[in-house]
């Protein structure tokens, strides 16, 4: 079983009409299949003549990065794969000429709309397969850098108990960053502190009134800057 010399008019002709009515050589994806049938070739079947098997190595082609990754056994030769005898009808998915009607012949009739067809059906295989890929991955969370100030009441406000309290908050999504003490006057510092939230777990207003609680140490903070990651 199998196909014949790929390199001959007969092969190409079994090859094409194998394809007529198949995207790939076994199954409804690409497979070893396909390479060890590709690779057999050497060149591209000649289009107007071998119109199926242009279109299924001209697709083939697409994969050729991904070769090695394909399903399937690599060691198995082209020849394992194709029809049962290498005398299958040329045109299987056409009945005999003899059996048509003359009323459904349609004498004006083209390629195109078969291989327009097929091509839409090429392209629906690619992108279930691509959103098949996609739905496996795990979307990242959205994430924000944020830069806010902490200011306290005066300049006799113990600074680093301020930063012990804010940075004491925790939080599943919030995650403290570095800071500073920026001079506002009058020997007064306010904090200036950094942190990255995840914008699903973490409401910076929510977040600020908690800050805002530690009312021996803080009198308001402020959103300096912010982000997305």
């Amino acid at each position: 079983m199998g196909f014949t010399d790929l390199l001959t008019d007969a092969g190409l002709t079994v090859l094409n009409s194998w394809l007529t009515t198949r995207s790939y050589i076994v199954g409804y994806a690409p497979s070893q299949a396909d390479v060890a049938t590709f690779k057999a070739l050497k060149s591209a079947p000649a289009s107007p003549k071998y119109p199926h098997a242009a279109r299924w190595y001209k697709h083939i082609a697409s994969y050729t990065d991904e070769f090695a990754t394909l399903p399937g056994d690599a060691s198995k030769a082209y020849t394992t794969y194709g029809p049962e005898v290498t005398t299958a009808t040329l045109n299987p998915a056409k009945a005999p000429a003899a059996e048509e009607d003359d009323d459904e012949v349609d004498l004006f009739g083209s390629d195109d709309e078969e291989e327009d067809l097929e091509a839409e059906r090429i392209r629906n295989e690619r992108l279930a397969e691509y959103k098949k890929k996609k739905e496996g991955k795990v979307k990242p969370a959205a994430k924000s850098v944020v830069t806010m100030d902490v200011k306290p009441w005066d300049d006799e406000t113990d600074m680093k108990a301020l930063e012990a309290a804010v940075r004491g908050i925790e939080k599943d999504g919030l995650v403290w960053g570095a800071s500073k003490l920026v001079p506002v006057g009058f020997g007064i510092k306010k904090l200036q502190i950094n942190l990255v939230i995840e914008d699903d777990k973490i409401g910076l207003d929510d977040l600020q009134e908690e800050i805002q609680e530690f009312e021996d140490f803080v009198q308001s903070t402020d959103i300096v800057a912010m982000q997305k990651l």
